[in-house]
């Protein structure tokens, strides 16, 4: 992510109390389960705007019958997401989890292995309970550092790796690094435009759709 991308970390959480969307799935059909933070929750967005309703837009068109459930929250961190995901688990039951949390690790300075360690535990939980995994990768700015970035972006491919899951490697590509990059951001710098989220669902449906039924 382009340092455009990522501002102040009180940005993040100013809408940490917003509801998870909860959907009652239809017997026999997959039940995909987004886990993530405010990329994925609509913040400062239309509701409808964001890329997971676009997704079940796509699915529909795509005559691809499967619930969504947006289990989202802004400012949720991997910490918060791994709490919650017992509870998410019993309630929805999915065949498909998109975890889409690590943004706020970083943008709080939490140990880059409390990060890895959750998205993990995450992960297996889930495949536990019979879902399918795609983690989505998000990526920092250079000014967080050379070593410090690289060893970021690793961790969502180490996790991917070691649980045998699919990986989108960067949530924002085509966003965060187009050469209009600021004119995909919301005012805070921070939240990509109504206008970018077409761009996040591309980037997260090629992987998505190879882990659903043909």
């Amino acid at each position: 992510m382009t340092t455009a991308a990522l501002g102040s970390a009180g940005l993040w959480t100013t809408a940490a109390q917003a509801q998870a969307q909860a959907q009652v799935p239809t017997a026999g059909k997959p039940v995909i389960l987004v886990l993530g933070d405010s990329l994925s929750a609509e913040y400062g967005l239309k509701r409808g705007e964001g890329w997971v309703p676009l997704l079940e837009k796509r699915l529909a068109q795509q005559k691809i019958a499967a619930t969504v459930v947006n289990a989202s929250i802004s400012g949720d961190t991997s910490s918060g997401g791994r709490s919650r995901l017992a509870s998410l688990l019993a309630q929805h039951k999915p065949s498909h989890v998109v975890l889409e949390l690590g943004a706020n690790d970083a943008l709080r300075g939490l140990p880059l292995s409390d990060t890895e360690s959750n998205l993990m535990q995450i992960t297996k939980a889930a495949q536990a309970a019979g879902a399918k995994v795609l983690i989505v990768g998000i990526q920092v700015p250079p000014n967080y550092g050379g070593d410090y970035t690289r060893r970021f972006e690793a961790v969502f491919s180490k996790v991917a790796g070691a649980t045998k899951s699919a990986l989108v490697p960067f949530l924002l590509k085509g966003v965060a690094d187009a050469p209009d990059a600021l004119s995909l951001f919301q005012a805070d710098r921070i939240h990509p435009t109504a206008a970018a989220q077409p761009q996040l669902l591309d980037n997260v449906w090629p992987e998505l759709r190879k882990l659903l039924p043909k």
